[in-house]
């Protein structure tokens, strides 16, 4: 009988012994990768169920705060002072005289050949611009004016034009008097009138 070699031979042996890299590296690196999932999830899951805690806790204080009761303001008298006030300014504001207004007024129609040497006037009183008395009063807002001209009729036509002044009424000549100066004849003369207020303007 002939005898037959049945054990692999030595180079067959040595080929199966030696390891492929690529699948040994593709094992490894599969190892690696899950151990990072499994200590990343393992981290985060820590994470959210501490943060869940302090939720929980953050909640359960909320609830166990009282509710602060609104606080009654009625009492504080802050309505009844900004009423006070408001009524304050809509007074000053209702009896307010234009003063810049009625002065343009007073320039635009007074005549060339004459000239004011002095002019006083007041505000109306509250309540006495609604009113319209007939004559010149204090309490209505008092305007009066001294000037100089050279005749009579000056002073005439003057005084028909103060009277179309929307924000004068009962404008009158309270005095005329004619005076000879270095040869001329020169006419002194005060107009008093009433002021409108604001109310009335």
């Amino acid at each position: 009988m002939r005898a037959v070699n049945l054990l692999p031979k030595k180079e067959t042996r040595e080929r199966r012994k030696a390891p492929n890299p690529a699948a040994l590296g593709g094992v490894v690196g599969a190892v690696v990768v899950t151990a990072v999932m499994c200590v990343w999830f393992l981290t985060a899951s820590a994470k959210v169920s501490e943060r869940q805690a302090e939720l929980d806790n953050i909640r359960s204080e909320l609830a166990a705060t009282p509710v602060p009761k609104p606080r009654d303001t009625r009492g504080d008298g802050l309505e009844a002072e900004k009423s006070a006030r408001l009524a304050a300014v809509a007074s000053a504001l209702g009896t307010r005289v234009p003063w810049d207004r009625v002065l343009r007024q007073i320039s635009l129609v007074t005549p060339e050949d004459v000239w004011l040497t002095s002019l006083t006037a007041s505000a109306p009183a509250t309540g006495a611009a609604a009113a319209a008395p007939a004559t010149p009063t204090a309490g209505a807002g008092a305007f009066s004016i001294n000037g100089r001209t050279y005749s009579h009729d000056a002073v005439a036509r003057l005084l028909s034009r103060l009277s179309l002044v929307p924000d004068l009424r009962a404008v009158k000549l309270e005095k005329s008097t004619l005076t000879r100066v270095s040869g001329n004849d020169i006419v002194d003369f005060t107009i008093a009138a009433n002021v409108r207020g604001k109310e009335a303007s």
